[in-house]
């Protein structure tokens, strides 16, 4: 498993536009990977390569809610621009407008030749409404009948394709169905077995798989989710889980082959337990949002097994812009947060340059943004820090803040760790709150010196501090609202 690896994140069908027309996966001009390389980014996920159905955009793509996302993103925008959601797809084949299979594999040797791995969409949930499986292989998808049908009208379907069969829609239990999708049955071995060849094929494609909502294939939510058909149709529980099974068979063919899940509901753990690599932490992010410190603080004491398989991330499809979502200061306070823990860490197309507009995934152009020069400096100097092996590879460590006198609680607001490789440290500190916080840490400093230096390399100060007050009652800290300091230090060992 890569260790503390960070994840680029492109929604490749509106990204590619920047490009001369016609452009495909191989002909994107490389030297844009050679500078993501250059930051440390370790994987490129292309969100949204695969076939789609173009005849489910009229149906499903403009309804009021989706209109209205559309008018806020993108106020001009106009029929031609809504290119249908990339998670209701034909199969797994490459959208025309990107290429073919070929393109595909060009594009993955070169990213591989610059030390970089390929994450593609895995959509285990459903494929599109007018999928051309729904002709060649009816068997894996919910069946219903004309009673389902009648009683449920939002959630069943009549397909027109041939089998004259009732179908269900794709569903998030908490949710209403998503029409322009059809169900897979995750209770029937035909279903599991062609899902299974998917990934295998899939081995081929890229170095990994995000998994879409992949807590909905767990037998009990499945069996929750739709246990009145399944009943009714006389489906069985599995005796084992989908990802158990599907993970241990695609690692056989493929051992350092890499399995994402985006997950919630607490479900977390439970995934990883069934061999996925990186599970999402949606609760961090959230926590970071509702500037819940002491609640950071308990989640980062997870167990560590747990921390290094999270993803950690500010903003990506789903989510709204970080800048926007936090405001400047506190986006960039939670991104060297985000950036110096345990963990994946994935980043958005457009979070280093500030963009503040959370454009529809079924939207195929980009609204007019400026650059933010502060965020985008910012996020240089970040990534210039966190390139360093000690990130990687070294040993993360949590601090507890204490106060610097009775009557001062503001070193509640203060986040610490540290990192060591060898005699080598980084230590971390931030402010999360709206006020300047003042806190004390104590070190375990091993070094034989009267004096150490410690370099902020986040803000380009040098500070030379007693070794004997640093181990007695702690480094004093003072920072303004929403600041950081990474220091970086040697500790110089006299045999």
């Amino acid at each position: 498993m890569l260790l503390n690896p960070k994840l680029y994140e492109i929604n490749t069908r509106v990204w590619i536009k920047q490009f001369e027309k016609g452009t495909t996966l191989s002909k994107i001009p490389i030297k844009i990977f050679e500078d993501l390389a250059g930051k440390g980014i370790d994987i490129i996920w292309l969100l949204g390569i695969w076939k789609t159905c173009p005849e489910l955009i009229d149906k499903c793509c403009f309804s009021a809610d989706l209109i209205s996302s559309y008018n806020k993103a993108l106020p001009d925008w106009s029929k031609e621009d809504v290119i249908g959601s990339p998670f209701a797809i034909d199969d797994y084949e490459v959208n025309p407008t990107l290429g073919s299979i070929s393109d595909l594999k060009i594009f993955k040797k070169a990213l591989n030749e610059l030390g970089i791995k390929l994450v593609l969409d895995f959509i285990p949930n459903h494929f599109g409404a007018e999928s051309k499986l729904i002709k060649s292989n009816p068997e894996i998808f919910i069946q219903a009948d004309k009673e389902l049908l009648s009683n449920d009208p939002y959630t069943f379907f009549e397909t027109k394709s041939g089998n004259e069969n009732i179908f269900a829609h794709g569903r998030d239990p908490l949710f209403p169905a998503w029409t322009d999708t059809i169900q897979v049955n995750y209770f029937s071995d035909s279903a599991r077995e062609f899902m299974i060849n998917k990934l295998l094929r899939m081995t081929e494609l890229c170095d990994g798989v995000r998994c879409d909502m992949a807590m909905l294939q767990l037998n009990n939510v499945f069996e929750n989710t739709w246990l009145g058909v399944l009943n009714k149709k006389n489906f069985q529980k599995p005796k084992d889980e989908f990802w158990k099974t599907a993970i241990e068979k695609v690692k056989t063919k493929a051992p350092d082959f890499i399995f994402l899940a985006e997950v919630y509901w607490d479900l977390e753990w439970n995934l990883q337990q069934l061999g996925f690599d990186f599970t999402y932490d949606k609760i961090l992010t959230d926590r970071l949002f509702a500037n819940d410190v002491s609640g950071v603080k308990a989640h980062l004491m997870a167990e560590n097994q747990f921390q290094m398989h999270s993803v950690r991330f500010l903003e990506n499809h789903d989510e709204q812009r970080a800048v926007d979502k936090f405001g400047k200061k506190q986006s960039l306070a939670a991104s060297v947060l985000m950036s110096t823990i345990q963990g994946m860490k994935l980043f958005y197309d457009g979070q280093f340059e500030g963009k503040k507009i959370k454009l529809p995934v079924q939207l195929g152009r980009f609204p007019n943004e400026k650059i933010s020069k502060s965020v985008e400096k910012h996020y240089v100097k970040i990534f210039s820090i966190i390139k360093s092996e000690i990130f990687r590879k070294g040993e993360w460590k949590y601090l507890d803040p204490i106060p610097v006198s009775n009557n001062n609680n503001s070193f509640e607001n203060i986040f610490a760790w540290e990192w060591k490789l060898n005699v080598e440290s980084r230590l971390i500190v931030i402010n999360y709150s709206d006020y300047t916080s003042q806190c004390r840490l104590k070190l375990n400093l091993a070094t034989t010196e009267k004096e150490i230096k410690l370099i902020d390399l986040l803000n380009d100060v040098e500070y030379l501090r007693s070794v004997e007050e640093i181990k007695k009652i702690g480094l004093f800290i003072e920072l303004k609202n929403y600041r950081s300091h990474i220091f970086s230090y040697i500790e110089k060992i006299i045999s």
